[in-house]
């Protein structure tokens, strides 16, 4: 499978400093700061998704797959140094291999957070230079930072020196006016040089004025060719391609010419297929044979949250495309929708709608042949 056949650049192999011994192995690298990680390659990830990938959804998706790099949402470097620090980087030990991402532009404040984002137990930290939205730009971090190639690469060079995890970056191909091929090697090149040896790109420019948030992810043309360029104009890079990708065989389409796909709200509005991800492109068991068998190994973990306070819709909202094509979908999402919400709502809720679609998945097995 491809797992098997990747090339050393593919997988999360790249020298780590450990008491100033240069060290290429993660795993011994995780031992040495006292995370039992596994070693993770970068063959399939999710997408950092604002108010999607919180880690409830996170722990919900490693239900499915073992093997995906998950990422956090994008966390300002403002809110970790003068906000909830906890709240923000808090997450679940079963959520490894995880990422952390961070929008900012200040080089010592990005240090700053790159190290809490290594002594917390990240797998990774990486750089948001791909959001196009208004409070983004105001706050001259995300998509608006492909335009300040210099400024990036100073940014990552303060992270690399201040961690011992892989410092990554995401971005576009292009902003506004950028129309070129060599602009975008010519944003890649300094911070390469800086020493990020990952770059996860979303294969549309951005247009900072004119087009919302959304209408960025759909109306910008997809131009895959450039990514798939990239990797053969940089090899010695491991480049991850993002953008507009559906199932497992586009997956393995792209994976002929670079060395990850990123999925981003396929993954989370159809998360089912995430469980053919580790048998389809990784050669491995399945996690799960059935999604029942999804909601049955989330309940212990909803109960411990409900035991600490949590509200039990904070958690069944991302597992609402759960059941998508299955009998009794829409009532499954509809008693969720209704009950979920209420303060005094229990594990009740979770069981009463799984009923509605429980032994009605037979379907799920074939899933991976119709993607």
């Amino acid at each position: 499978m491809y797992a098997e056949n990747l090339s050393p650049v593919a997988l999360c192999c790249v020298p780590y400093r450990v008491s100033g011994e240069c060290v290429n192995d993660p795993l011994r690298l995780n031992i040495a700061q006292g995370f039992p990680i596994l070693k993770f390659n970068r063959l399939f990830s999710i997408a950092p998704m604002m108010d999607w990938s919180d880690h409830h959804c996170r722990y919900f998706w490693r239900l499915l797959t073992k093997q995906a790099l998950l990422y956090t949402e994008m966390v300002t470097t403002g809110a970790l140094i003068h906000g909830d620090r906890e709240r923000f980087l808090h997450f679940n030990p079963e959520e490894h291999p995880v990422a952390l991402q961070l929008g900012g532009s200040d080089p010592a404040e990005l240090a700053r957070c790159a190290r809490w984002a290594e002594e917390w137990g990240y797998d990774e930290v990486n750089l948001n230079c791909g959001c196009p939205s208004d409070r983004v730009q105001s706050g001259m971090f995300g998509a608006c930072l492909m335009a300040q190639p210099e400024l990036v690469a100073d940014c990552v060079k303060a992270m690399v020196d201040a961690c011992n995890i892989p410092v990554t970056v995401k971005h576009r191909i292009g902003i506004d006016e950028m129309e070129s091929y060599g602009e975008l090697t010519g944003f890649i090149e300094p911070i390469a040089a800086a020493g990020c040896s990952v770059f996860i790109v979303h294969a549309r420019k951005a247009w900072l004025q004119g087009l919302s948030p959304k209408q960025n992810r759909e109306i910008p043309p997809l131009n895959y060719p450039w990514v798939y360029r990239l990797k053969q104009d940089f090899p010695q890079l491991t480049i991850v391609i993002n953008g507009g990708i559906h199932g497992i065989e586009e997956c393995r389409g792209h994976l002929q010419y670079v060395d990850g796909v990123m999925i981003g709200r396929e993954a989370y509005q159809n998360p089912w297929m995430l469980a053919e991800v580790d048998s389809g492109l990784f050669g491995m068991d399945k996690m799960v044979d059935s999604r029942d068998d999804v909601i049955a190994g989330l309940i212990p973990y909803v109960e411990g949250q409900l035991d600490r306070g949590v509200h039990l819709n904070h958690i069944t909202r991302h597992i609402l495309g759960l059941y998508q094509g299955v009998p009794g979908a829409r009532k499954f999402r509809r008693h969720l929708s209704e009950n979920a919400y209420k303060k005094e709502a229990g594990i009740e809720v979770l069981i009463g709608a799984w009923e509605q679609v429980k032994n009605h998945d037979a379907r799920s097995a074939s899933y991976g042949a119709s993607v």
